[in-house]
């Protein structure tokens, strides 16, 4: 056998897919999302610190840091994350220390926990970027023990948009347009006004303005104002319907006694929305009929406009849902969804914590009875404007407050 001979084309056209591979790999780099990206993740993930053993005597500030991304704190059983400009930080929940990072060359548009679920309870950070002046469209789903990366897509949502993760599923939210993706970022609803429809006439209504929407495992639901109708309207459909992304699986659509409405609280079997003139909660069930209306002790000033990217302020646990309204919360019971008690002076749903339940009030945290809503203390907690929103979550013993564009960590104290 003669051996094997290279010919002079040969060369030529090994040559030339080499070049073609460089310059492929370079469009990549270059349009990418790799392109313009910083990572540097933790080697390992930090140990997750125990459970808080109850409410202690009184919290001093262990730690603070800017987050202008987010519209509650991020936390995971590993650590607590800002967004903040162009960067996603990891911190040590006890000290601040920076444990990993996470930047693009786009400014953040929002960030928010997800996938509770995913990869053993760890769960994701989702950053979303903004991609030009009027679009947030570069989302990334992070690991929030190491910073990794595990995802990314790029949904049609706009600024102003808030993520909404339950289950297995996250929204962006918006004023004419919902997308909802699921635990790989991988499109399974749009809903509103498609911007590149593959098939015309797939959404129920056209012209419908958002006003406020809520997601829990298996099913969202939305306020819509439609053009032509005299009072607002619910809608609950399904994430993830059989007929794909561009055709809604509506469960039910009901026209509401009234305009100005909120979507409080949504379960896999209620939905409560509260309306203005004057205040009350009506309840409605799996059909979308209506099963209950309460009186509300809650300011009507309180109702007068949808709340701050369209998501009510609301925290579960502990069997209850506890809804912020705006100078009062609101405890209901997570089965019935009928209010149990309310609290004045508040400024922020009520947290859970250490077998207690925590409430942001001007002096401070104010520990509440969970049964009856009365106040047993309050813990002094300084803060440069006393009666700003504040959110609260917690890792181990560590109390975190959102106040507005910064995040503060509270550590017990006595």
């Amino acid at each position: 056998m003669r051996p094997e001979r290279r010919r002079r084309g040969d060369l030529v056209a090994a040559a030339v897919l080499v070049v073609l591979g460089v310059v492929a790999a370079t469009v990549l780099w270059s349009t990418g999302e790799v392109a313009g990206t910083t990572s540097a993740p933790a080697a390992a993930a930090a140990p997750e610190p125990p459970p808080a053993a109850g409410v202690p005597a009184g919290f001093t500030e262990a730690w603070r840091a800017p987050s202008a991304a987010t519209p509650l704190p991020v936390v995971s059983p590993h650590a607590v994350v800002t967004a903040d400009g162009s960067t996603v930080t990891g911190h040590d929940p006890l000290t601040g220390t920076t444990t990993w990072t996470y930047s693009r060359d786009e400014p953040l548009c929002t960030a928010a926990a997800g996938f509770p679920g995913a990869d053993q309870g760890v769960g994701r950070v989702l950053a979303l970027y903004g991609d030009g002046p009027h679009w947030c469209s570069e989302l990334t789903a992070l690991r929030p023990d190491t910073g990794a990366r595990a995802a990314a897509a790029n949904p049609d949502t706009r600024p102003g948009a808030r993520l909404l993760a339950a289950g297995s599923s996250v929204v962006g939210t918006g004023s004419d347009y919902l997308e909802v993706l699921r635990s790989d970022l991988v499109k399974t609803l749009e809903y509103g006004l498609v911007s590149a429809p593959a098939q015309p006439e797939r959404q129920p209504r056209a012209g419908c303005r958002y006003g406020s929407t809520a997601l829990v495992s298996g099913r969202l639901g939305v306020i819509e104002r439609c053009p032509g109708e005299f009072g607002d309207r619910l809608t609950t459909i399904s994430p993830d319907g059989p007929d794909g992304a561009d055709k809604p699986a509506v469960e039910f659509s009901v026209a509401l006694p009234g305009v100005g409405a909120t979507l409080v609280a949504l379960t896999t079997e209620l939905a409560a929305v509260a309306l203005p003139g004057p205040p009350r909660l009506l309840v409605f069930d799996r059909q979308g009929a209506q099963v209950e209306v309460i009186g509300l002790d809650v300011p009507e000033a309180d109702l007068a406009v949808d709340p701050p990217g369209g998501v009510a302020a609301v925290r579960v646990g502990g069997q209850r849902v506890y809804w912020w309204t705006g100078s009062r919360t609101v405890a209901l019971d997570e089965t019935t969804l009928r209010p149990v008690w309310t609290a004045a002076d508040a400024l922020g749903p009520a947290l859970p914590h250490g077998g207690g339940l925590l409430l942001p009030v001007p002096d401070g945290l104010a520990e509440l009875d969970p049964v009856t809503g009365a106040t047993l203390r309050t813990l002094r907690v300084p803060r440069a404007d006393p009666l700003a929103p504040v959110h609260l979550d917690s890792v181990g013993e560590v109390v975190v407050e959102q106040r507005g564009t910064e995040l503060v960590a509270l550590r017990p104290s006595g």
